[in-house]
């Protein structure tokens, strides 16, 4: 049986961005939250940022875009609390294997 294919208003679209944008949560967590594949909310996020000038943060005061020494920041971080959520895990997985 085929699924039905889900549509999404821009404004559903947009406030799923956000969760990407706002937080430190990488695209394939938000999209696996939300139950659509990794791949779409990626073009989503590309979408909203061609259309809102390309800045990672609406939040910003002012609207300011976040330099490309933030953005790299931005990227390292997550990247670290991905490695420390893995390393979380593996140790705790450990430590029950071990009782």
């Amino acid at each position: 049986m085929a699924r039905q294919r889900r549509h999404f208003t821009q404004e559903h679209k947009d406030e799923i961005v956000r969760m990407v944008l706002d937080g430190p949560r990488p695209i394939a967590h938000v999209a696996r939250e939300v139950g659509i594949h990794d791949t779409t909310l990626g073009n989503w996020v590309k979408d909203y940022r061609r259309r809102h000038g390309g800045g990672a943060a609406t939040g910003d005061s002012g609207g300011e875009k976040m330099s490309a020494r933030e953005l790299e920041l931005e990227r390292e971080n997550r990247r670290l609390r991905e490695e420390n959520d893995f390393l979380k895990k593996a140790a705790a997985f450990f430590a029950r294997d071990h009782r």
